[in-house]
């Protein structure tokens, strides 16, 4: 072997033992993140990491005096790349402080301070066009579960109270405008406390709806309502309910790994465009140890302000997709904008996992008497034993409304789908013929689960 084969194949040796180094700080590096539940934005970790790495290569370099400088200089080159790397991890790039969206020009906003503590932005879309004006408002809960109202589903809002529908929508604490709380008290629970807390505010600013409301619960806030349901003391305020692609009600639905409805454009999809916080090292860290569970909602690596800052719409990657049907893949619309997209990751993390470890509601929810309506897509992203467990339990559902050709955001914009979703919306609510067949019902069930509609 040449010289310089040689001199080549030790260069080469060196450069991956430093990589290999310099990686395996890098995992010591995120356990310790773990470990400490991110503490001090990080810094903890990384000080210890790089503290110990440079008093080990400290000592072996003492070890080796008979070694030329540069080759002593060279133990400390994988700790200076790993030290870098992971600084990355708990430098902030977003702001710390919440930055909270710009007003909409189109509606009109009122922050209310509730009774649970919580601060949440209202808007409101008054009646128009010739029909009488309805004895009782409607109230529209968004889903996220911690997420700002969209710009489409403003848009439908709008197309209801063009119907003659007086509607009101709050965004949830620690989404959109809304104030935040502190992450231990976002819980499925709170939603409910504060849905109450809603119908009381709005009894006292319109008297005239003697204290009732109808509810448009959407995906998680179709549990929420499922929820208030089955508690007496909230369900008394509601006059009809509209229980639209829930997501699972309880621990025991939640673990269900049921089917789903027709193919979903996921995967078929273009990928979305705009920047990504999960691009971010400290955000990709931080986010994906959320989801996976090592670290917990609250860690001390981001805060909640920081993160809701950070995520932006184009990190929901192909869950954006999978609310709409296959055929729609290539025509999906443009749900929101970047200054209005509002998402909080860890405080819907929060709730998702009180969901989770919440008892059956099926024995309280069989009490329930409350008029209500389910709404199921025919591409639905749901579990469909989501939907069917409510349909199951609550004797007040009067009717079924299956609807074709979309997807779980019912009303996405595209085509006729808006207004279909309205009209089915508004004949339940006026006590109307159904525009769709009542489908499936309790006895449809298991037939409507077997031929995997």
């Amino acid at each position: 072997m040449s010289a310089f084969a040689l001199r080549l194949a030790r260069s080469t040796t060196r450069v991956v033992k430093g990589i290999g180094v310099a990686a395996a700080l890098s995992a010591a590096f995120l356990l310790l993140i773990v470990l400490t539940d991110g503490a001090g934005s990080g810094l903890v970790a990384w000080c210890v990491t790089t503290g110990l790495a440079t008093a080990v290569a400290l000592r072996r370099s003492r070890r080796r005096t008979e070694a030329s400088r540069a080759a002593r200089v060279a133990l400390f080159l994988p700790i200076v790349l790993a030290a870098a790397l992971t600084a990355s991890v708990c430098v902030p790039t977003a702001p710390t402080a919440r930055r909270y969206p710009p007003a909409l020009p189109s509606v009109a906003m009122q922050h209310w301070h509730l009774s649970t503590g919580s601060r949440v932005a209202v808007y409101h879309y008054p009646p128009t066009g010739p029909a009488p004006r309805p004895a009782v408002p409607l109230v529209y809960l968004n889903g996220g579960p911690v997420r700002g109202i969209s710009l489409l589903d403003h848009r439908f809002l709008r197309l209801l109270a063009s119907q003659g529908h007086d509607v009101y929508a709050y965004e949830p604490a620690g989404a959109g405008r809304s104030g935040l709380l502190p992450m231990d008290q976002y819980s499925l629970s709170r939603s409910v406390r504060d849905l109450a807390a809603v119908l009381d505010h709005l009894a006292t600013a319109e008297p005239r709806t003697a204290a009732k409301a109808d509810i448009l619960g959407f995906s998680s806030g179709a549990v929420v309502l499922t929820r208030a349901l089955a508690t007496p003391m909230v369900a008394a305020h509601i006059h009809r309910a509209i229980i639209a692609e829930p997501g699972p009600m309880d621990g025991p639905t939640a673990r269900i790994d049921g089917q789903h409805g027709r193919p979903t454009a996921r995967g078929l999809a273009p990928a979305m465009t705009g920047p990504r916080s999960t691009h971010v090292p400290r955000y990709a860290v931080a986010f994906g140890l959320m989801r996976l569970g090592l670290l917990a909602p609250d860690t001390g690596l981001i805060g909640q302000a920081e993160g809701d800052n950070a995520f932006t719409a184009a990190d929901l990657g192909g869950d954006t997709a999978s609310a709409y049907c296959a055929r729609d893949a290539h025509r999906i619309p443009a749900e929101d904008s970047a200054r209005n997209f509002s998402f909080s990751p860890a405080a819907s993390l929060r709730v998702q996992r009180t969901v989770k470890d919440s008892p059956s509601l099926a024995p309280r929810l069989k009490n329930s008497r409350t008029p209500a309506m389910l709404m199921i897509a025919e591409c639905s992203s749901q579990v469909r034993q989501w939907a069917t467990a409510v349909l199951a339990a609550d004797p007040g559902i009067r009717r079924t409304q299956y609807l074709p050709g979309v997807g779980h955001h019912l009303w996405n914009g595209l085509d006729d789908n808006n207004r279909r979703a309205a009209a089915v919306i508004t004949a339940f609510l006026r006590d109307e013929p159904a525009p769709l067949p009542d489908y499936p019902k309790r006895s449809d069930i298991p037939a409507f689960l077997h031929a995997h509609q």
